[in-house]
């Protein structure tokens, strides 16, 4: 049986790790490859971001994506490694412009599937779609305080780069979810 707890503790182990990414890569596959285990562990049955862990060094959060959300591009600042449980989660990345124009210059595009584990690196910057009619749901593991880490987003469709504003994130993941669920949004809480 999945437990979050679990997994936390595993992550932290792995920071001690010669190469953590690869060790943390490691440790999240495994526990995306049972995805009812973990379904029944954190049922994805409300669009929203829930933080598991927050320190300095490591976070950890469940992602649940609304059918058809999106979520605009976007930088962490550190690396992320991302599974999937249930779902799909389609990633476009990005990068700046050589030229230092406002805007973003498209850089190509990942899918991720039920299983799929993926790295991102620390100058990543991408938008995630979740294309499907159905729930996607991601834990996301990064190497350092998402939460309060300063970190970019582009707002479509002018893409011009400014400061991530985690209540507009929060206001996307509520405004999907109550167009999903035809209600009040319930449980996007990151601090």
């Amino acid at each position: 049986m999945f437990d979050i707890d679990q997994l936390v503790a595993d992550c932290r182990a792995c920071l001690t790790e010669a190469e953590p990414r690869r060790a943390i890569k490691e440790t999240l596959t495994r526990a995306v490859a049972d995805p009812s285990s973990i379904t029944a562990a954190l049922p994805p049955d409300v669009a929203g971001i829930t933080l598991h862990h927050q320190s300095d060094d490591l976070t950890v959060l469940e992602a649940v994506w609304a059918p058809g959300m999106r979520l605009y591009p976007h930088d962490h600042q550190m690396w992320a490694c991302i599974g999937i449980y249930a779902g799909q989660e389609d990633n476009e990345f990005f990068r700046r412009p050589p030229d230092r124009r406002p805007g973003l210059v498209e850089s190509g595009g990942k899918q991720l599937r039920v299983g799929d584990v993926t790295l991102l690196g620390s100058d990543t910057i991408h938008a995630v779609t979740n294309p499907l009619g159905g729930v996607t749901a991601a834990i996301h593991v990064y190497g350092g305080d998402f939460v309060n880490q300063p970190r970019s987003q582009w707002l479509e469709p002018a893409q011009v780069e400014e400061a991530y504003d985690l209540d507009r994130t929060r206001r996307v993941f509520a405004d999907a979810n109550a167009a999903w669920q035809g209600s009040t949004v319930r449980g996007t809480e990151v601090s």
